[in-house]
């Protein structure tokens, strides 16, 4: 596996074009299209969320349908979600629009949205940034680091991977981008994702590859406990590389898993470390678990704890509130085998043995956490199962941002 520069069009034969549509940001992109100029077979997993914006319901259809896909249209500012039947009819106008542009069959275009809840799409805007986009679509680099600048909302810088592995003798690229920084918390995955590869591979082994990394990756984040309306990751696969065709679980398929899920972790990393007002990653390891779904449990607990999340932005070492957390996850562990430690390129400390306290230098424990990447390292000292989890630590800088979202 060769990690490389780059993002959806990092792929044979993707292409990416973004506009100043004005949909409710001024003066910058707000509005990303993706183009394939050969058909796609398509997976996709969306938000749990009762409350499920437009293009979600829209998607999963599409999805589910079997439809092959040549387009995605995503827009920034308004997500188009709580808008009723008007909303749904805004994005099969969305899809007209794309598919006249680019002539491509309606149900060949798939959509996204991003921003304020409840209000409508301003469809003439919409439909002339499709139009101003489809004539500069463009393999290069450039155009898919504009596109994925185009799709940010609070976010503070755009968020792209890439890699290429080998699959039956021919090289294969999966590139990626995505957004989100607020409305965070893993039940599916919590933002927009866009994943494209030229990989040669079946609609059923590509939904079930996507299906099964979303839960170490996308599901592993957090921001603020909050899942969003508009959860959205989807996955286009092209066969530009001409690999032979994948339709069984063998070696191919199994490079494939890990590229896709290499991208997948860097884009979810991006996000829990570009939360909103953050100012570091924090990373939760629990190992020595009896089950993985246990090790699951106690890391998205401890990173969704506000009390442990403003300890890790003051850089104060309370680990009271780690074990805490950990304790009212409903996890069942023995709280006096734990061994805690934390982590950064300052160095590695162990905080408690068996449940108690160390003596420790608290001027090194702050220099550990002064970093903008933390880790928290959690041995329960039940088993060899582990997981690991995302998040980040909170600041005034959130309430701040979110009391005048609106406005």
């Amino acid at each position: 596996m060769n990690i490389i520069e780059g993002g959806v069009t990092a792929a044979r034969d993707f292409f990416a074009a973004s506009t100043a549509a004005g949909i409710k940001y001024k003066d910058r992109q707000d509005m990303a299209l993706i183009y394939s100029s050969s058909p796609c077979v398509t997976a996709g997993t969306f938000t749990t969320n009762v409350v499920k914006a437009a293009p979600v319901k829209w998607d999963k259809n599409q999805v589910t349908s079997g439809a092959m896909a040549h387009a995605v249209v995503i827009n920034a500012g308004i997500a188009n979600a709580c808008t009723g039947q008007e909303g749904m009819d805004y994005c099969r106008l969305t899809c007209k629009a794309a598919g006249e542009a680019l002539n491509i069959p309606e149900d060949s275009v798939l959509v996204a949205s991003t921003g304020v809840i409840g209000m409508q799409l301003p469809m003439d805007k919409i439909a002339a940034g499709v139009q101003a986009m489809a004539p500069n679509l463009s393999h290069t680099r450039e155009s898919g680091l504009a596109a994925a600048k185009a799709i940010m909302t609070t976010d503070t810088e755009k968020k792209e991977a890439a890699v290429q592995f080998q699959a039956g003798g021919k090289t294969v690229t999966v590139g990626g981008m995505c957004k989100g920084s607020g409305m965070i918390h893993p039940n599916m995955c919590t933002m927009l994702s866009f994943v494209t590869t030229d990989l040669n591979i079946s609609k059923e082994l590509l939904q079930e590859a996507l299906s099964q990394d979303i839960k170490d990756t996308y599901n592993m984040i957090s921001v603020d406990g909050d899942t969003s309306t508009n959860d959205t990751v989807l996955l286009l696969a092209n066969g530009a590389a001409e690999n032979p065709l994948i339709t069984e679980k063998n070696e191919d398929y199994q490079a494939f898993v890990k590229a896709l899920n290499y991208v997948n972790e860097t884009l979810a990393k991006k996000m829990a470390g570009d939360g909103e007002g953050c100012t570091a990653l924090f990373e939760v390891k629990i190992v020595g678990a009896k089950t993985k779904e246990q090790a699951v449990q106690l890391a998205k607990s401890v990173i969704t704890s506000n009390l442990t999340k403003a300890a890790i932005f003051g850089h104060d070492a309370n680990w009271g509130r780690i074990l805490c957390a950990m304790g009212y996850s409903g996890a069942q562990f023995d709280p006096e085998k734990v061994n805690l430690y934390f982590e950064s390129k300052a160095g590695k400390l162990q905080i408690i043995e068996n449940g108690v306290a160390l003596p420790y230098s608290e001027e090194e424990a702050t220099k550990i956490l002064s970093q903008p990447e933390v880790t928290a390292i959690a041995d329960i000292q039940m088993g060899t199962a582990k997981a690991t989890a995302w998040g980040c630590d909170l600041t005034f800088d959130y309430v701040k941002i979110n009391a005048d979202y609106r406005s």
